[in-house]
């Protein structure tokens, strides 16, 4: 447990939190249940505890200061440790299956340290991972296959339903280490199957680019594409991240064109407490791997 000064009320850091990663007062306060005023006096209160200014108005907002900075690294794995025994130790315990849904490259990215801790603090709860690309996986769930999915965005979701945004990042090029076959034209790919963002931001990428390209290979999931570009036949697209051996990212050094940022959303369509449980803990495990969610 990170050692704080004696008094340091959660309550306060939590407000600190969410001004901070919102640049504002009045978002905070709507996500704490409280008025715009208590909240400033919440702030008040704990600059008037630890003796240093931890906010300064800017032209878009409050924004830290150094020492709100430092404070503000070191508060986010605290309310999240803070969070999670309260939950342990005070929810009634949830029961019953949760059907998951996420495409492969994000369930070896991501998911393998979220659901183990999610099983620890909610043990009667029945797990079943569903693997497949996006579009599919969006499909599943708005016929009601699935209670929660992982996503890129991008893809669209039915009306009414919202989606989460958890991470953002820039899309790569990964080619072979061993060949150069991003140098061969026309570009050979190895892409996703069907209507796929990726896929299409690749494609217009080096059409804008003027690059000749084709598809030479397809496959419904990263596995498959990544061994395709591993026997040197193909490049292929991916987020930023650890990559398997034999892989590697190639840039506009490499003669390629700059692919844009992508998000990973999450959209929950069954209303179960068990669903719940999950949709807020892959969040909150998001928040405290990244420092924030995106905007």
């Amino acid at each position: 447990m990170l050692s704080l000064p004696p008094g340091l009320d959660p309550d306060l850091l939590r407000s600190f939190v969410l001004i901070a990663d919102g640049a504002s007062v009045t978002r905070a306060a709507q996500r704490v249940g409280r008025t715009q005023s208590a909240v400033s006096m919440q702030m008040r209160r704990l600059e008037e505890l630890l003796g240093q200014p931890l906010l300064v108005r800017g032209p878009r907002g409050f924004a830290v200061t150094p020492h709100g900075a430092w404070l503000l690294e070191r508060a986010r794995p605290w309310l999240y440790m803070h969070d999670e025994i309260v939950a342990n130790f005070r929810a009634t315990e949830v029961s019953g299956p949760v059907r998951l849904g996420t495409p492969d490259d994000y369930a070896m990215g991501w998911l393998p340290d979220i659901l183990a801790r999610f099983a620890e603090t909610h043990p009667a709860v029945e797990i079943e991972v569903v693997c497949a690309p996006s579009t599919e996986l969006l499909t599943r769930l708005e016929a009601e296959d699935l209670d929660l999915t992982l996503y890129s965005a991008g893809n669209e979701l039915r009306s009414g339903m919202e989606g989460t945004s958890l991470w953002h990042g820039p899309l790569r090029w990964v080619g072979p280490v061993a060949h150069a076959v991003h140098r061969q034209m026309p570009l050979r790919l190895s892409l996703a199957r069907g209507n796929c963002v990726w896929s299409r931001a690749a494609t217009a990428a080096l059409d804008q680019a003027g690059l000749p390209w084709r598809v030479t290979y397809s496959s419904s999931s990263q596995l498959g594409t990544h061994a395709v570009v591993m026997a040197g036949l193909a490049i292929t697209v991916g987020l930023e991240g650890p990559l398997p051996a034999g892989l590697k990212v190639l840039t506009t050094e490499d003669g390629l064109p700059a692919l844009p940022e992508f998000r990973i959303a999450l959209a929950r369509g069954a209303d179960s407490p068990a669903a719940h449980a999950m949709e807020r803990h892959i969040i909150d495990s998001f928040r405290h791997e990244d420092g924030g969610l995106p905007s």
